[in-house]
């Protein structure tokens, strides 16, 4: 269970504004006519604040629920009430003497029970009602609350439909009063002095008619075991709304920030539209720079292929250019060899014959 203080969005704590207050509280403004005078249980109480609602009219009112916290938190808020008291407890083990009680209120209450329990609390409840008391309860029509929302509720154990609550009422409360209950946004319009009980309509501006009742979101029973116990007179249709119109000054902080958003949103286009421009025109530059650097990539390309065939002449030369010089330094070398061996006493000892030879080698050829 939470913290007295946390909202969940489940249970209702006083103070939170917006749709759940309207529920919640119409409830028990709904409950307080028929529980005036009465020894009152609000079963599942919760934060008590509807106990100490019903306990401005009741002749007293016993809050009963199963978290502890809950039940001490309400007990110091509402202390100097002398005829509200809190108590912690299961609603299906409930700590109340038989027949004690003119009116039980559970509101929102079956669906938290797993389907074994919730016979046992309407069993429960009928054991402390006295003879001529009431059951008020409500609880969510499954149909609408969930299916048709495909929404799964994690605190809800066992939800219902219209069929199924009336199964479970039946052996303990065959008397039953069906209300629906349903948030509702229009307009009111109401006559000073006393008129018809109430008219709706709906429509457009095209055509008017008569409505029909919306598909109930939740239901609402007052039962009793006999029907002489149930209220002779009950309203065909309560208005509920809080007196310091949240759910308007809600909507119209909302509108007023949709149009902050609105203006903010124009402003976000007119600075998307300039970086678009921006854009555009940074991508014609990054294409011109594009241009130009392929330019110098050829360019570089072209310059490193003469600088190869460059240094390939230049390999060439310097290999012929040595070649060149090796063969010169042999020639030299053999000169040198030459002019050394002629002038040597071996070379001019040797020159007469090989003049002679030479001579007699060209008389012989003539």
């Amino acid at each position: 269970m939470s913290a007295p203080d946390q909202f969940t969005g489940e249970r209702y704590i006083p103070g939170v504004v917006g749709e759940i207050a309207y529920e919640h509280c119409h409830r028990y403004a709904f409950a307080r006519r028929f529980v005036a005078g009465r020894r009152v249980l609000d079963a599942a109480c919760g934060e008590g604040y509807g106990a100490a609602l019903l306990a401005g009219v009741a002749q007293s009112v016993t809050g009963i629920d199963i978290d502890p916290h809950v039940v001490a938190a309400a007990s110091a808020q509402y202390a100097t009430r002398a005829n509200l008291r809190f108590e912690a407890a299961s609603v299906a083990r409930l700590p109340i003497a038989d027949a004690s009680i003119d009116a039980v209120v559970s509101f929102e209450t079956i669906e938290h029970l797993p389907a074994s329990d919730q016979p046992r609390m309407l069993a429960e409840f009928a054991r402390v009602l006295a003879p001529g008391g009431i059951l008020i309860l409500s609880s969510p029509n499954r149909l609408e609350y969930s299916d048709a929302r495909r929404y799964a509720n994690p605190f809800h154990l066992c939800e219902l439909d219209r069929d199924e609550l009336s199964q479970r009422l039946a052996t303990a409360f065959p008397a039953r009063q069906w209300f629906g209950q349903r948030r509702y946004l229009g307009s009111a319009i109401w006559r000073e002095t006393a008129g018809e009980a109430f008219e709706a309509l709906t429509g457009s501006a095209a055509n008017v008619r008569f409505a029909t009742a919306p598909a109930a979101m939740y239901f609402i029973v007052i039962a009793a075991p006999a029907t002489e116990a149930l209220p002779t007179r009950s309203p065909a249709l309560s208005l509920y709304a809080d007196g310091d119109d949240t759910e308007w000054t809600r909507i119209d902080r909302e509108a007023a920030e949709v149009l902050r958003l609105d203006g903010l949103l124009r402003t976000r286009d007119e600075e998307f539209r300039e970086q678009a421009r921006r854009a555009q025109a940074l991508a014609a530059r990054v294409c011109d720079v594009t241009a130009e650097r392929d330019r110098v990539e050829s360019m570089r390309r072209e310059i490193e292929r003469k600088l190869a065939d460059t240094s390939r002449a230049l390999e060439e030369a310097r290999v012929a250019y040595t070649a060149e010089r090796e063969r010169l330094i042999h020639q030299i070398e053999t000169q040198e060899r030459v002019v050394a061996y002629r002038a040597s006493v071996r070379w001019w000892l040797r020159l007469p014959f090989a003049r002679a030879r030479g001579l007699w080698n060209r008389i012989r050829t003539a």
